[in-house]
């Protein structure tokens, strides 16, 4: 289990900064320790969902869903899920997420 830890109001999990988080109504939550890539459609980039190519940011971080793991994951994947899914606000960001 990785450790959660609180400093100076901003969350850390195994000593790796929180930069942000998403949640969602199926209990999954995303936490993003660094950027990995921006994919613009103006510049020439972007991720292909449904057909349609839209922007995106790929982050490294930490995802507890069926399982919990480090890893990559697309933001607008999870905007996909509309409304069943949102950024965490920051200062809710040091409570988030499953502990145990």
């Amino acid at each position: 289990m990785p450790e959660f830890t609180t400093k100076r109001n901003e969350l850390f999990i195994d000593g790796r900064k929180v930069l942000a988080g998403w949640e969602s109504f199926s209990g999954w939550y995303w936490f993003a320790t660094e950027k990995s890539e921006e994919r613009k459609v103006s510049d020439g980039g972007g991720s292909v969902f449904d057909g349609k190519t839209v922007d995106d940011t790929i982050w490294f971080g930490f995802v507890q869903g069926q399982v919990s793991e480090w890893g990559y994951f697309s933001e607008a994947e999870i905007r996909r899920l509309g409304p069943r899914a949102w950024r965490i606000k920051k200062c809710d960001l040091p409570f988030s997420g499953r502990r145990g």
